[in-house]
């Protein structure tokens, strides 16, 4: 008899165009989580209108047809990966919310997977996907809700006008919304807060790409040819919150001690003008490029990856930089930690070290890696660290059990889920009041999809 496939819906708040951590991550999770067969897995992704599409994907990309938006998805993840791809693919209204720069849901956006299907849902940024959400209990449509925190929401509301206040009060909501909603919580590290049923495991692999450069570069090193022959870079999206600002500052204070130093920094983004303008004061040879893919081979040979972010929970780049067989320079901070077993990561506590690090970097050549460490920068070590963080090897579908009786004595188990139901309910009801989800920073309108993304998305009727 054949084994019975476990069905896994993986939930994201991004979709490629956009080159987002949450567009791609759960892009390259679905692949490899259904590689073997084992799994039935669906990737749920947002559609938006053409209006916000205008607004959110790079070079004026405009679909007009979740297919069309398929079709882009699956080319893009093919020309990647050795394998094909035998995971399905469905959309969720959303919407893009200007002020936050993300894409919100809108309706119940579980009514997407039907009953038959719902056993395991994976939320890719839980507290994002559920702010806002109005509509079937997660924890009553799926029989096991895991929830994949990739961003540090806490850092950025920081650096806002009031973010102290408001960082206060978002940390007790994000609480609030997967505490209710999940039953198992994966924090990529410990730069994000700390959440109930919550463990702290790195789940994401790098393109494999990435890791081929690396193999070429270490052939070259084993060879004795010149493998790397730029110095210095950064990429990243260019805005202040991602790096730039510290990085710059590293920089200005000292000039002095590193006379000589060559930087280029790559990316797009609102602030690209006045970094621009910030890096042209410098005395250092500072270079400001347009963004570009970090496969691009412009990067291939380029020596040491300069990253002083601390805003991002796992920086993808500068997992792609150590594939390539690269030296990181990097803060000594908790989103940092995973790189640690790295020898070419080298991280610094000060500005002191920031220059030790660097102007050693740039007269040592990169050790090569390992065929461990190369494997446990790769997707398929990040999917087996997933399936053992997720505990989906010992999820077993629930059979419906009989109701205790009425006279039977409370547990403290069954205390905490009548708090936590009652909890739920509270939120189900405030949700759904258009003022109050108002207040709370929702897109207007946004309880229901209108009939034109009902059409697009082939509802039957608003979810």
């Amino acid at each position: 008899m054949m084994a019975r496939k476990q069905k896994i819906a993986i939930f994201t708040t991004a979709s490629l165009p956009w080159m987002t951590g949450t567009a791609v991550n759960p892009l390259f999770r679905a692949a490899y989580l259904a590689k073997d067969g084992a799994r039935d897995v669906v990737l749920v992704i947002p559609w938006l209108s053409e209006k916000d599409q205008e607004l959110v994907y790079p070079n004026k990309i405009v679909f007009t047809s979740p297919s069309q938006q398929e079709n882009f998805v699956r080319q893009w993840l093919e020309e990647r990966i050795n394998f094909a791809s035998n995971f399905s693919i469905r959309f969720y209204p959303g919407k893009f919310a200007i002020d936050k720069r993300s894409i919100l849901p809108v309706g119940d956006i579980t009514e997407i997977i039907p009953v038959e299907e719902a056993e395991i849902a994976v939320l890719e940024e839980p507290e994002h996907l559920t702010w806002y959400h109005h509509g079937q209990r997660w924890k009553t449509k799926f029989q096991r809700v895991i929830g994949v925190v990739h961003t540090n929401y806490l850092e950025y509301v920081r650096r806002e006008k009031n973010g102290v206040v408001q960082a206060f009060l978002l940390k007790h909501v994000n609480n609030w919304v997967i505490y209710i909603t999940c039953h198992k919580v994966i924090r990529l590290s410990g730069a994000t807060q700390d959440l109930h049923r919550s463990i702290i495991c790195n789940v994401h692999g790098v393109n494999p790409k990435f890791l081929e450069v690396g193999l070429v570069k270490r052939d070259q090193q084993q060879r004795h040819e010149p493998a790397f022959t730029k110095g210095a870079y950064y990429i990243g999206k260019m805005v202040w919150s991602k790096g730039y600002k510290e990085l710059l500052q590293l920089l200005s204070k000292n000039q002095n001690e590193l006379s000589g130093l060559e930087v280029d920094l790559y990316g797009n983004g609102e602030d690209s003008d006045e970094v621009r303008q910030s890096a042209s004061k410098l005395k250092l040879a500072v270079r400001v490029h347009a963004g570009r893919d970090h496969a691009d081979p412009l990067f291939h040979d380029y020596k040491v990856f300069i990253n002083p972010s601390t805003t991002d929970v796992v920086c993808t780049t500068t997992a792609e930089a150590l594939a390539m067989g690269k030296i990181v320079i990097c803060a000594n901070h908790p989103s940092n930690d995973f790189f640690k077993r790295f020898p070419n990561c080298h991280m610094y506590n000060n500005s002191k070290e920031f220059v030790e690090l660097t102007q050693r970097a740039l007269t040592e050549e990169p050790v090569s890696l390992t065929d461990e460490q190369r494997h446990q920068l790769s997707w398929e070590s990040a999917t087996e660290r997933f399936v053992q963080a997720a505990e989906l090897d010992l999820f077993m579908p629930e059979k419906t059990l009989p109701s205790p009786s009425p006279f039977m004595s409370l547990s403290y188990t069954d205390l905490s889920k009548t708090v936590e139901d009652t909890s739920a309910f509270l939120h189900n009801t405030i949700s759904g009041i258009e003022v109050a989800r108002r207040a709370f920073g929702a897109i207007p309108k946004s309880l229901q999809p209108d009939e034109q993304m009902c059409k697009e998305l082939g509802l039957a009727g608003k979810i």
